[in-house]
């Protein structure tokens, strides 16, 4: 069985993305990135999605508080007001350009020849490295840097969920028979880990499940 190395965060996102790679054939090996997140609570939710659905599950420390510039690795605020215009706050610099380098790091040490994301170009925030022109421009970088590629055999980057509405990821992961309570979601839960219900994440996630009429397990502050 062919492996595929998925970027799994702990959010709802990237568990239906590891379930659609097992559904077409591969082997998850999946990828977590400790990058200092104030949202710690999604490292145990990547945990148990990674106990259900992957075959291996590397945590991989990357502190990138030291940098800072974003409301999820320094003390800026998250903001409670809504889904509003430009890129937020909430946008960590390069975090997507940054995980993918290692994740195609680790496809070229383990033989992998796919990387599954599971980023989103609809029902986003405004990120810059979630859209489709984006993910079209590193799977050519991945050809270009790295020795398998040069010796022609080229890396593919799957984002499954890059076309759907985050309705449309709630119906797959109903269909997919993923137990959505497992995820999480919001940039800055409460200290006993339930979401805030106000922060962007929030708002998109209960938006989605509103949107496809199922039941939100999710539970809000």
């Amino acid at each position: 069985m062919k492996q595929a190395i998925v970027l799994l965060s702990g959010g709802l996102d990237s568990m239906v993305c590891a379930a659609l790679a097992r559904e077409a054939g591969f082997a998850v090996v999946a990828l977590t990135i400790d990058y200092g997140q104030r949202h710690r609570v999604e490292l145990e939710s990547a945990s148990a999605i990674a106990s259900a659905l992957a075959e291996r599950h590397i945590v991989l420390p990357l502190d990138l508080r030291a940098f800072g510039g974003s409301a999820l690795t320094s003390e800026i605020e998250v903001p409670k007001e809504g889904v509003g215009e430009g890129i937020p706050v909430t946008y960590v610099p390069a975090r997507n350009t940054i995980f993918l380098s290692l994740a195609l790091g680790l496809a070229e040490a383990s033989g992998a020849r796919d990387i599954f994301i599971g980023v989103n170009a609809l029902d986003y925030s405004g990120y810059p490295d979630c859209r489709p022109e984006f993910v079209a421009e590193f799977e050519r970088l991945a050809i270009l840097a790295t020795k398998t590629g040069v010796e022609g055999e080229p890396f593919t980057i799957h984002a499954p969920l890059q076309d759907m509405s985050k309705a449309d990821i709630a119906r797959e992961a109903q269909r997919l028979g993923l137990d959505a309570a497992l995820s999480h979601s919001c940039y800055d839960p409460l200290p006993d880990g339930r979401h805030c219900g106000r922060c962007d994440a929030c708002r998109l996630r209960a938006k989605g499940f509103a949107e496809a009429g199922l039941s939100d397990p999710t539970v809000y502050a």
